[in-house]
């Protein structure tokens, strides 16, 4: 029998958040051919930033962390390049209707000079298909194929498929493949956020840069130009918990911002001179204890990263998309033997 080099494997990989360039990443920089596939018109998924000629708004993941030793590694370079900086803002919290100083002493992150600078480095060296919507996928000879939504069939065949999406986005292109995944799915039960972005004409005298937020219908409120190199005209996000944002999902997004302004202006934001953008996530924060870390169908060569798999943060994102990545690693060596 023939033995394969990784430089004749090919690997699809569905979604280019973080989970899925961290394995493409990884995949690549082991010689196996990848190619990423991503419905929306640039990469970093939920490290997101929404730009104007007059404002910018980091609308997804405000910041992240780092513990693990692989991660930390990966910071380093990240900083080293540029594309990652500490932020370090005046940080409260509203507990018991009042407001307190953090005692968190961790250190938190941001992509520099915008949350998705770090996506947009990892993606640099990789093949990404932007604007495809992979909607079937199937398993036929040992290969597996996809069909886009824009584009039709996809001529090129692949040994691996690797999904890096939400887990309900998952379950629906899989799920009469790998029926299992729906127990999977069901536990990382992931819920919504709505989002409000608040440009203000005059800078604001609030006495914190960011505050988590407890028993009220916002969970946490940030001024972005607090965040390093960040340009352009004050401009606060506004995240809806999440138990409220999965209640009103389907909600008029114009009745959500008010009910998520009028409660930043009970805390003291006031919003009511400010231009606003709204943003609904559909699939924002799944299950915060690790599932599995990933995910893999070795007799399908199907594999599933994503921070839904892995603790819910920024870090078990790029975790869950590397070890899926060194896992296909080691599955390929044992079948080559």
């Amino acid at each position: 029998m023939h033995e394969q080099n990784c430089s004749e494997i090919s690997v699809a990989i569905i979604g280019a958040g973080i989970s899925g360039l961290s394995c493409a990443t990884r995949l690549k920089a082991l010689g196996y051919q990848v190619r990423v596939y991503e419905k929306s018109r640039g990469v970093s998924g939920r490290m997101s930033t929404r730009s104007t000629a007059d404002w910018n708004a980091d609308h997804g993941a405000q910041y992240f962390t780092a513990r693990d030793p692989l991660f930390i590694n990966e910071l380093k370079q990240w900083i080293k390049d540029d594309v990652a900086a500490i932020w370090e803002p005046r940080l409260q919290v509203f507990k018991a209707g009042e407001w307190q100083d953090s005692a968190s002493k961790e250190n938190r992150y941001v992509g520099n000079p915008a949350m998705n600078t770090p996506g947009q480095y990892l993606a640099k060296n990789l093949v990404v298909k932007l604007n495809q919507t992979i909607h079937h996928i199937a398993y036929d000879q040992g290969k597996w194929l996809l069909h886009s939504q824009e584009h039709g069939a996809i001529q090129e065949q692949f040994d691996w498929l690797v999904l890096a999406l939400p887990a309900p986005q998952a379950l629906v292109i899989t799920q009469s493949i790998d029926r299992p995944i729906e127990e999977v799915v069901k536990r990382a039960n992931m819920q919504a956020c709505w989002t409000v972005m608040a440009t203000l004409t005059e800078k604001t005298n609030m006495p914190f840069d960011a505050a988590f937020i407890n028993s009220e219908i916002i969970s946490w409120l940030s001024r972005n130009n607090s965040k390093p190199n960040r340009a352009g005209m004050e401009t606060w996000t506004i995240h809806a918990n999440p138990l409220w944002s999965q209640v009103w999902v389907e909600r008029d997004k114009d009745e959500a911002a008010k009910e998520i302004l009028d409660c930043a202006k009970r805390l003291g934001l006031n919003c009511d001179a400010a231009k606003i953008s709204i943003h609904r996530w559909r699939y924002a924060s799944g299950h915060a204890a690790p599932i599995s870390g990933f995910r893999l169908c070795e007799d399908l060569k199907l594999g599933y990263c994503g921070d839904w798999l892995n603790g819910g943060r920024v870090e078990g994102a790029w975790l869950s998309g590397h070890h899926l990545a060194s896992q296909i690693q080691k599955t390929q060596h044992q079948t080559n033997l």
